[in-house]
């Protein structure tokens, strides 16, 4: 089995915060993160595909077709927005980068028809990241957020 990773990056901005707590609790658990006017970040996100060659093409999946998918399903709607606001998919979402996480796994993964996606790697900043393998994970939306 082999994988392949695709790299990419995005530039946005959030606030990390509970519409059903008030500000002090936001503030004790998010501290500089809940700046009501938020923050800023340049993600790296990288997108495992695992399989086998294809014996026409030597590709377990063709790079160009899966930056592709990252640029047309995901970046167009991350890169210099503000998550909070300004993404449909985020909305009443808390944009943790776990959070973004797992919704950006479910937008790519009905996209991959060439091996299986097999990881999602968000770097929030160099040293802060999460790993993302798929498993069923609940996300909280909150209303009239």
């Amino acid at each position: 089995m082999l994988f392949i990773t695709k790299s990419v990056e995005f530039s946005a901005s959030h606030r990390l915060y509970n519409p059903e707590w008030d500000f002090q609790k936001n503030q004790e658990v998010y501290d500089k993160c809940n700046n009501p006017n938020g923050h800023g970040h340049n993600y790296v996100l990288e997108v495992t595909v695992k399989g086998k060659p294809n014996p026409d093409t030597g590709y377990v999946i063709d790079l160009k077709k899966l930056k592709d998918i990252l640029v047309k399903k995901v970046l167009i709607h991350l890169d210099h927005k503000h998550l909070n606001v300004d993404v449909d998919f985020l909305k009443g979402v808390i944009p943790t980068v776990e959070n973004i996480s797992v919704l950006i796994w479910d937008i790519v993964k009905p996209h991959i028809t060439d091996g299986e996606l097999y990881k999602l790697k968000l770097y929030e900043t160099p040293n802060s990241w999460v790993e993302y393998y798929g498993e069923p994970v609940e996300i909280k939306r909150f209303e009239n957020e």
